[in-house]
């Protein structure tokens, strides 16, 4: 989907490790990596709905970060140390503070500002926005036109989803802070696939890692002197979060999409994530009974269309647009 001049360094400049250059990805691997990215847009539409559960309930943003770090550190330390080379830990100890402190403590604390909807704009329309504009400024890359309209179709479409929240009249003061923490978070977890890609570093290490180091760093801190309410909380609503936030969310997602990541590139991985919001609602609607509304089926359409385009191979959109003119 980014088309390249020369041969270029996939993500950060000046990063360590070894020169990546650009192949399309075969079809065998672009199959598996959308199907791994699908299987991350259905994690992270049921994501959305538990953390704002838990942050409207009496958890506060820190008490769901613990026990994101706390239950996936808990699996992940001891395969960590077992399976793990130490001269990996570097880049780990990098990865851990963008995807694991960084992105987790931005997210939660922005869903005690705004509404769900609201990270389904920002989060999942702001990750692959930051994901395209570095590749775009850092690494030499000219912007395809299919990655653009992709952009702006899921852009408008996350907004027509979004449309009564974003608009509503009735929309708290301090929103927009919440709508600046779901941008943050994005642009983390954008440089998180970035260096995944650009370092070659394996799905099950990236993660394993992530938990380890953010479990290490965060824990201590959060019980000597961050706010927290855990002991009010049921066991059933600890279960809850625990299990969805450190096994599904920070394990289970994170390495689908790392592997997504590396078999069909950053860019197109990331498109795929705009449908969040929309499998998010149509899910409300059937499991729910939620009503959808003609913007949000229009919406839907549209980030669909968006996504389909901007995930899918080169090969694959020459072959459209060759069938587009039969």
């Amino acid at each position: 989907m980014l088309q390249v001049h020369k041969q270029v360094k996939v993500g950060l400049p000046n990063a360590p490790g070894p020169e990546v250059t650009t192949h399309p990805p075969s079809h065998s691997d672009a199959t598996r990596g959308l199907l791994a990215a699908l299987a991350v847009v259905m994690f992270w539409s049921g994501f959305n709905i538990v953390s704002r559960f838990g942050a409207t309930s009496s958890f506060t943003p820190f008490d769901i970060a613990a026990l994101r770090f706390g239950v996936s550190g808990a699996i992940a330390l001891p395969l960590y140390l077992y399976f793990v080379p130490r001269g990996d830990w570097p880049r780990h100890m990098v990865l851990a503070a963008v995807a694991g402190l960084g992105y987790g403590i931005l997210v939660y604390s922005g869903f005690a500002f705004a509404p769900s909807a609201h990270a389904g704009v920002f989060v999942n329309g702001g990750i692959p926005f930051w994901t395209i504009v570095i590749m775009a400024v850092t690494s030499g890359f000219r912007i395809a036109r299919p990655t653009v309209v992709a952009l702006l179709l899921s852009t408008s479409g996350l907004m027509l989803i979004g449309f009564e929240s974003l608009f509503a009249a009735d929309a708290r003061a301090g929103e927009w802070i919440g709508d600046l923490l779901f941008l943050g978070a994005a642009l983390c977890w954008a440089v998180f696939g970035l260096l995944m890609r650009r370092w070659q570093i394996k799905p099950l290490y990236g993660m394993l890692g992530i938990a380890t180091f953010a479990a290490l760093a965060y824990l201590p801190v959060y019980m000597l002197w961050l706010p927290g309410n855990l002991a009010a909380q049921s066991w059933g609503a600890i279960t809850l979060q625990g299990v969805y936030q450190g096994v599904i969310a920070a394990l289970v997602a994170g390495g689908f999409y790392s592997y997504a990541v590396q078999k069909v590139g950053a860019s197109e991985a990331s498109m795929m994530l705009a449908l969040v919001p929309a499998v998010t609602a149509v899910g409300a609607f059937l499991i729910l009974g939620e009503a959808l509304g003609l913007t949000t089926i229009v919406g839907i359409v549209v980030v669909s269309i968006g996504a389909l385009l901007g995930a899918l191979p080169p090969a694959a959109l020459a072959r459209l647009r060759a069938f587009g003119t039969r």
